[in-house]
């Protein structure tokens, strides 16, 4: 149980991680690092093959100095054991890599040597779209069915994750670059919202494994229900679907509900405050909407605090919006943290697309407060 625990807190670390980064190779780098540690392999590889099958596009490793990596040359072919987990969906193990009859020897000369293996093929929606290949367990001769379970946990949350960031790389190609950035901005948002509730999730089947495992075993199909419903999500977002429940319930209550869950897995206090029953047109609550993911994202990722409060008022001519934070501060005038802190831009951009101003108060040791002043004549 202990094992299954350890493995449920690190997809929730990793979940976590890509929170704000949805770069393919950072993803990638995540997870084969996660791998390794999880079942305490010397080394450890993920691969993603090309679109003919023919080789790998991408082949991160992990346990491999710098050196060692420069002196291996280009990327691996899919043959052997490397392509034998790409093209069948089971997973395998063995206490020596050599005796296998698809190994093909060491290729090149410079080629760590190993022996025992763990191969666990990542799959998504039936197809076959990576791989984990670990070797030379430190602690034993060889792999167990348990270090196989648990990067079989992990990879069933890596398949959505590489899903995820190809979708945004392809996001990110759009001919039109206002369009590029729009979707890249509304691809953010919205993974960070589902994301917290899926670590959420995690972290509760976690906690649940010693006393209670067929709850935890419920948690878990909840997290694949999410993990299905994210991916449904972004691909809501590509064709100009608003937020999930912003429509029908309006913006007040559906920032409650997200800060809730952000409170809830950052162990931070959160009050929110809204005056006024008018409703904005949609376009004004989804860019609202979106500001408040960005700025409470903000707290969890630099602020270090422990509140968080959100003051909505939606008056006849103005409606304005305060995040206010006790965290650590900074200094808005800095030229590196602007340049490092790509969310007030963006929050900054939102705000003047409605014909409204965002304004950030702050100094080092005395919180932050976001505030969002636009026109509801201009709603």
């Amino acid at each position: 149980m202990a094992d299954v625990a350890r493995a449920l807190s690190a997809v929730s670390e990793a979940v976590l991680g890509v929170a704000g980064d949805l770069s393919l190779d950072v993803i990638l780098e995540r997870l084969v690092g996660t791998a390794r540690e999880l079942v305490e392999a010397r080394y450890a590889a993920l691969g993603v093959p090309d679109e003919d099958g023919s080789g790998f596009s991408r082949f991160i490793t992990s346990g491999m100095s710098d050196d060692e990596i420069e002196a291996m040359g280009p990327l691996p072919r899919t043959h052997g054991l490397l392509g034998a987990m790409l093209s069948d969906a089971a997973s395998f193990r063995t206490t020596d890599i050599t005796s296998d009859p698809r190994f093909r020897g060491w290729w090149p000369a410079t080629h760590p040597r190993m022996r025992s293996f763990l191969g666990l093929p990542i799959v998504f929606k039936g197809d076959v779209i990576a791989a984990f290949y670990l070797t030379d367990k430190t602690t034993a001769a060889e792999f167990t069915e348990a270090d196989e379970q648990l990067v079989g946990v992990l990879a069933a949350h890596a398949a959505v994750l590489i899903e995820h960031a190809r979708l945004y790389e392809k996001s990110r190609e759009l001919s039109v670059l206002d369009e590029r950035n729009r979707l890249a901005r509304d691809l953010h948002d919205a993974i960070t919202q589902s994301l917290f509730s899926l670590r959420l999730t995690i972290e509760t089947a976690a906690s649940l494994v010693p006393s209670d495992p067929e709850r935890a075993e419920a948690e878990l199909e909840r997290a694949r229900t999410l993990v299905e419903s994210l991916f449904e999500e972004l691909r809501s977002l590509i064709f100009e679907l608003r937020p999930p429940g912003l429509d029908e319930e309006g913006l007040a209550a559906t920032v409650r509900k997200h800060l809730d869950v952000v409170g809830r897995a950052n162990e931070l206090v959160v009050e929110v405050t809204a005056t006024g029953d008018r409703r904005l047109p949609g376009h004004v609550e989804r860019e609202l909407f979106r500001i408040v993911q960005e700025a409470a994202t903000n707290v969890v990722r630099h602020a270090h605090a422990s509140s968080l409060s959100l003051v909505l008022e939606v008056g006849s001519e103005r409606a304005t919006l305060c995040v206010t934070d006790d965290g650590v501060g900074f200094d808005p005038d800095s030229r590196p943290i602007r340049s490092r802190r790509l969310g007030l831009t963006s929050m900054r951009e939102r705000a003047q697309g409605l014909g409204g101003t965002l304004s950030v108060e702050s100094a080092p040791g005395k919180g932050t407060t976001v505030r969002v002043e636009v026109p509801v004549e201009r709603a």
